[in-house]
């Protein structure tokens, strides 16, 4: 039963108050990291992008050999009855799906577990995140110490907790995380965007080095339609430093303008033009989705 004022969780098949909802304390994901999760922003009431993280989920889920708990139609209800019940139209949607809970040992189990399902959700005032980063952000530089699958969108976020917590140290919002040949990856929770000399919009291409950001998906299909010019390929934090622009995308926000990197000015050291552009387009091609 639902507490009257708090926050309501779903743990595999049931809705729980947020303070006592759980999990086996041999639940795989909470022993070993062995789970994957999503994050779903939620505006006007509407899942953004919700097809496009699903995909990712059961892409994730398949990479690591744990079978999707429940059908997509199914699990579509359960979110919209979280966020019924929590009253979310404007908030953040988390979904995280773990091997199950049996015995501890490393290798995966012969004979699977059910795997767990956990659901929470909470209001987050994106139009306030949004006006306190409209004059662009800071980001620094960390080197990337993830694993080798960034393609997974793991609950190993160890490095990128670290890497996160350095630049809130320093007084930046973001750490953009470097390989060992010196090219940016991506942020720690974000993906890493400039507009380099020529004018042209540049983002890491794919690979098992940086996660398939959804964000990023429905930017690069906005600016194509739009003929924006959009490069994909590697860049240095020098590059990064002397770019016209800079800027991140996320579920929570589809293009923050970065202002300095390691202390540096980006450009003028204002959000730049082509940073709101790929915004206007991004917030277009994601609310005609919505609204069918």
């Amino acid at each position: 039963m639902r507490a009257p004022s708090g926050r309501t969780a779903y743990v595999n098949g049931r809705y729980l108050p947020h303070g006592e909802a759980g999990v086996h304390i041999e639940d795989r994901g909470l022993q070993l990291g062995d789970s994957i999760y999503e994050v779903f922003a939620v505006r006007g009431g509407h899942i953004r992008d919700e097809e496009e993280h699903l995909d990712r989920l059961e892409r994730s889920v398949g990479e690591i050999r744990v079978a999707m708990p429940m059908g997509r139609a199914a699990l579509k209800l359960v979110m919209r009855e979280l966020l019924r019940r929590n009253r979310i139209a404007e908030g953040l949607l988390y979904l995280q799906v773990s091997r199950g809970a049996v015995k501890r040992d490393h290798p995966i189990p012969d004979v699977e577990p059910r795997p767990t399902l956990i659901l929470t959700a909470r209001p987050f005032d994106f139009a306030g995140k949004e006006r306190q980063q409209a004059g662009g952000v800071a980001v620094v530089t960390q080197p990337d110490l993830r694993w080798g699958r960034c393609d997974i969108k793991s609950t190993q976020l160890l490095a990128n907790l670290l890497a996160k917590t350095e630049a809130r140290r320093a007084g930046a919002y973001e750490a953009w995380l470097v390989d060992r040949e010196g090219f940016v990856t991506e942020g720690a929770s974000t993906t890493a965007w400039i507009v380099d000399k020529d004018g042209q919009v540049v983002t890491r291409a794919l690979s098992n080095a940086i996660l398939p950001g959804v964000t990023r998906r429905v930017i690069l299909e906005a600016a194509a339609e739009a003929q924006m010019p959009i490069v994909e390929r590697a860049f240095t934090p020098q590059e990064a430093r002397s770019a016209r622009e800079a800027f991140i995308s996320s579920a929570a926000n589809a293009a923050t303008p970065i202002t300095a990197i390691d202390g540096a000015q980006v450009g003028d050291g204002k959000p730049g033009p082509l940073s709101r552009r790929i915004a206007e387009l991004y917030l277009r091609r994601s609310g005609l989705r919505a609204a069918h």
